[in-house]
């Protein structure tokens, strides 16, 4: 499995992005697909899910409205940032548990496939 990021950019604030993340080498399409960020000198934590089972979706509560996670027919996971902020500044990653739902998926360790991540710098 191959996970490879992209949409990373530096950006004025109030502006939007979207991050791409390809996937290769997943057979299935009931697989949990969340995006992680992390900013220097803190902790992975998670973005947006989406379980490809059911197109059901989640959002952390510091994002809530601003972002949108989707995907075309598993082969791309994108992430939609609206209104960004300096806050926003951090690394984004997808990642991938195969077979699995999200729900209790929390934690960066349930997750066996990363990709290299992506750079956003708001100013």
């Amino acid at each position: 499995v191959q996970l490879v990021e992209s949409g990373g950019d530096s950006v004025q604030a109030g502006k939007s992005l979207r991050h791409s993340c390809k996937v290769s080498g997943l057979s299935g399409h009931i697989d949990c697909f969340k995006w992680f960020r992390q900013a220097p000198g803190k902790v992975r934590e998670a973005v947006a899910a989406l379980y490809t089972g059911d197109g059901s979706t989640t959002y952390a509560e510091f994002v809530e409205g601003r972002a949108t996670i989707s995907s075309d027919n598993a082969k791309k996971v994108y992430l939609q940032m609206i209104d960004l902020e300096p806050e926003d500044t951090v690394k984004y990653y997808c990642a991938v548990r195969p077979m699995a739902r999200c729900e209790g998926l929390d934690r960066p360790f349930w997750f066996t496939y990363w990709g290299q991540g992506t750079q956003v710098t708001v100013s």
